[in-house]
């Protein structure tokens, strides 16, 4: 399916060059002088390797075409992470390097999507936001900056993020599992 190049968001896949691309990072530029465009950062998904590229607005690039399923989560073992479709029962598992650091937010039953490519699994895809328990975090300085400052902090799920000064650890929080930021706190 052929989409404009300014409808690149970053999750997207499309089919480039002969392969399929992740799209990592979009940023869309309008420089003063000439036309506007998308520089795009994409990760190959069968070579693992990355790709700058500059898409002019007025280009076309072709989306894959996916299935997308829905699966829950079980369990993992040292090498892969295990699904199950909670309509026909079949269970599916994908290696932990085709997951990657999502594999950390992973909980019992968590609803996903998993991207399918005629017929074999491209990518999971997590639910927008999830919600995390606050493992440890630095206390916060008064007065610090006039800005709104952030802290570090870990996650039950061994994730650092940055929070604002005023969460403390064992507090539960909401983050954006798109940006890996925090959203808010519960």
């Amino acid at each position: 399916m052929k989409i404009n190049a300014t409808e690149i968001r970053v999750g997207m896949i499309l089919e480039y060059k002969d392969d399929l691309w992740e799209i990592l990072k979009t940023n869309h530029v309008k420089p003063g002088k000439g036309g506007a465009f998308a520089q795009v950062e994409m990760k190959s998904i069968l070579k693992n390797t990355k790709l700058n590229e500059r898409f002019r607005s007025s280009e076309t690039v072709e989306k894959a075409l996916l299935e997308e399923v829905k699966y829950n989560f079980l369990y993992s073992d040292e090498n892969a992470f295990y699904f199950m479709n909670p309509i026909s029962f079949e269970q599916i598992n994908l290696s932990k390097s085709m997951v990657g650091v999502k594999g950390k937010m992973l909980t019992e039953n968590l609803e996903v999507t998993i991207n399918f490519h005629n017929e074999e699994p491209l990518s999971i895809v997590l639910p927008n936001q999830i919600t995390c328990t606050i493992e440890s975090t630095d206390a916060a300085l008064k007065g610090q900056t006039v800005s709104s400052s952030y802290k570090p902090a870990v996650l039950d799920n061994g994730l650092n993020i940055q929070v604002p000064p005023f969460i403390e650890s064992g507090d539960t929080i909401v983050i954006d599992t798109r940006s890996m930021e925090y959203v808010k706190k519960i």
